[in-house]
């Protein structure tokens, strides 16, 4: 049923933290509303790895993310359309948010060439060569059916050449304009523009400025979490977000541990996506308020108690650590998927917190005495294998 009567998309801001730039509010779409600021578990093939749609909705996930690039080479996005779009396709009958493929132009870099009518990729699936477009990333989008979908942008390296940057921004504009012209259900679907430009801010300022001039339903910043260092990502947050329309949400792409997404809500930021819940958890990686703990460690052969003490979440109200153990060695499904649960619970619990202190007009005050404000990579931080499966 359709909630919206005109616009696919409403943004209503209802507060703002007194002592930054936090703000509370909540996204409404024809498949329902999510409270904002929002973590977007990433289920890049139609899917949030190993969870089933029931058990992510039980996390407090409000909307979940899928990737086009991947769905248009397999299954198909006419395949996806023709089993009920993604809603369908992933029974999640709730809010859905597409990638435009742009973040495959930097993660695969190496099979991949590019010039100013877009990307030509050697799939990594049978080799055959595939040519994504601003117009035909938007065709697929707009056959998967998602409520907010991307434009196609170019997505650099963090240090790669200022003048690569300036040409990522260039491409970034002009791709965004194509895609806007090619959006053929903007009745039904928000196309959100990408803010580019690396580290420098007149980049940033000069690409946001372009962008707003077009008008889009929301923006994203790009192009951070790729290597520019986090000090660099607040940086570049602290000068972007403040010339975007405050009436229309902000999204950072791509981020992130939970001090990455505290720093992003405190500048303003409103959805976060990051495939670090699930990821993690496929390898024995499971995130607590002290600090990841591996579950793989001998010291949890026999250990009685949950991941976490207080969590709420499935794995944590019926299973021990010593018992989610033995399902890593032995081997058994059950191990990655109980700990992919708890971790994205801990960043929707993490969530719930940050916009209940906003409301209270405490957000800083929280982000001083939570410890789970200050999670960011540990020295050892390997667990995260790479998928070219996943996002």
């Amino acid at each position: 049923m359709s909630v919206l009567s005109d616009a696919p998309l409403r943004y209503e801001r209802l507060a703002v933290d007194p002592s930054s730039s936090a703000r509370l509010g909540r996204v409404t779409t024809r498949h329902g509303s999510f409270d904002t600021p929002a973590f977007m578990p990433v289920g890049t093939q139609g899917t949030i790895k190993g969870v089933l749609p029931d058990q992510v909705a039980a996390t407090g996930s409000q909307i979940v993310l899928a990737n086009t690039y991947h769905l248009m080479l397999r299954p198909g996005e006419k395949v996806v359309a023709a089993l009920g779009d993604l809603h369908g396709f992933m029974s999640w009958p709730g809010p859905i948010l597409t990638d435009s493929g742009g973040f495959q132009v930097f993660s695969l870099s190496d099979i991949r060439t590019i010039n100013d009518d877009g990307v030509t990729f050697k799939s990594h699936i049978d080799g055959s060569m595939i040519h994504l477009s601003p117009q035909r990333s938007i065709q697929v989008q707009n056959d998967l059916g998602a409520d907010i979908i991307m434009a196609f942008d170019e997505c650099p390296p963090g240090k790669a050449e200022p003048a690569y940057h300036r040409q990522a921004v260039e491409r970034t504009v002009q791709w965004a304009a194509l895609c806007k012209q090619a959006h053929a259900r903007p009745s039904d679907q928000s196309l959100f523009a990408i803010v580019q430009g690396g580290t420098d801010l007149s980049l940033r300022h000069e690409c946001a400025r372009r962008l707003i001039e077009m008008d889009f339903p929301g923006y994203a910043v790009g192009g951070c979490a790729v290597g520019e260092g986090f000090e660099a990502m607040v940086a570049v947050l602290a000068g972007v977000t403040p010339i975007l329309p405050p009436d229309k949400p902000r999204y950072l792409m791509g981020v992130g541990f939970p001090r990455d997404i505290v720093a992003g809500v405190s500048n303003g930021i409103d959805m976060f996506d990051c495939v670090m819940p699930t990821r993690n958890g496929r390898n024995a990686y499971a995130f607590t308020a002290s600090g990841a703990i591996r579950l793989r460690n001998s010291r949890f052969i026999a250990d009685c108690g949950p991941i976490e003490d207080g969590c709420d979440c499935y794995a944590c109200r019926h299973f021990t650590r010593g018992a989610i153990r033995h399902y890593f060695f032995a081997g058994e499904m059950l191990g990655p998927v109980l700990t992919s649960v708890h971790n994205i619970r801990f960043y929707q619990r993490l969530m719930a917190d940050i916009r209940k202190a906003i409301g209270h007009g405490t957000f800083e005050q929280f982000r001083r005495d939570d410890p789970r404000c200050a999670l960011g990579p540990a020295q050892d931080d390997s667990a995260s294998d790479p998928d070219p499966g996943e996002k």
